[in-house]
């Protein structure tokens, strides 16, 4: 077996988790999923293992439109929808529309992921800063919390959120800053979200930060089918591997692994008002699934 197909084997599944969580981030599209019957099977694994629900969400168009069908298929599933700041270099009016329209959908509970990306050559700062303020500004019209993608752009991330105005939610997807800047969201009220890389022993800043924000701070999330958390660090990361990350942050954090499982699905629950969505209602099967070449 090469290489290649090596690092696309899915790990065997860990053990359950002792009381139900969310997963705050995931891409079920970029999982390989492209059809309700996929989506059900994805949530049915992670399932299996505790994780009962999760927030799929979109980088793109083609996404965007596909992750609002995928939350009409599943009643375990909502979604987020925005344009990834490596997105934005040519982005037009229509396209800044068609979000706003999407992001409306009932079962959309956040826009994002938005922010910005230094560490990609894909998109100047102009253009990934002018977007950043527009997905602001819809997430406040909205009334929706603002899920924010922040690689390499710490400081212009905090400063544009100080001069437009934060949403009165903010999550801090795949938090990545170190104590200080946890301090600094945390004293905001922003909720951070940490992924698998809180579990590598050489991420020291990162595992530092982890035990600065409050509980009702908290979230845990995937962001599959990347970063999956270690002991499977390099292999495909789906849904069901969420609580190898929930350990790995329950032990930083000096707590039992269901409690932090229970206590950030209950912050799930307020941060994107999970109980109160309206139930699914399946959409027609036209335009419901979507290539892999999208």
């Amino acid at each position: 077996m090469g290489e290649g197909m090596t690092r696309r084997e899915r790990p065997e599944p860990p053990e359950p988790l002792g009381s139900p969580t969310v997963d705050a981030h995931t891409h079920l599209d970029a999982c390989g999923c492209t059809d309700a019957s996929d989506v059900a099977a994805a949530m049915d694994r992670a399932a299996a293992v505790g994780v009962t629900r999760a927030v799929t969400v979109a980088d793109d168009l083609p996404a965007a439109r596909w992750v609002v069908q995928a939350a009409h298929w599943d009643a375990r599933v909502v979604a987020a929808v925005a344009l990834h700041p490596t997105r934005t270099a040519a982005v037009t009016e229509d396209d800044f529309a068609e979000i706003e329209r999407l992001a409306a959908d009932p079962r959309v509970v956040a826009v994002g992921e938005t922010g910005l990306d230094y560490y990609w050559d894909y998109s100047p700062p102009e253009p990934q800063q002018a977007a950043f303020r527009w997905h602001i500004d819809l997430a406040k019209r909205l009334g929706k919390p603002l899920m924010i993608h922040d690689r390499d752009a710490h400081a212009d991330v905090l400063r544009i959120l100080r001069e437009e105005g934060a949403p009165e939610t903010v999550v801090f997807h795949c938090f990545s800053g170190d104590a200080a800047m946890a301090r600094e969201c945390a004293d905001a009220g922003y909720v951070l979200s940490f992924a698998g890389p809180v579990t590598f022993k050489n991420s020291r800043a990162l595992r530092e930060a982890a035990v600065v924000p409050p509980d009702e701070l908290v979230l845990v999330e995937t962001d599959a089918p990347f970063l999956t958390p270690h002991p499977n660090r390099g292999r495909a990361n789906e849904p069901y591997c969420l609580p190898w990350t929930v350990r790995g942050l329950a032990e930083l954090r000096g707590s039992d692994a269901d409690t932090l499982a229970s206590v950030t699905e209950r912050n799930a629950e307020r941060v994107f008002g999970l109980s109160g969505l309206p139930p699914v209602d399946p959409r027609p099967a036209s335009g419901g699934t979507r290539s892999r070449s999208a």
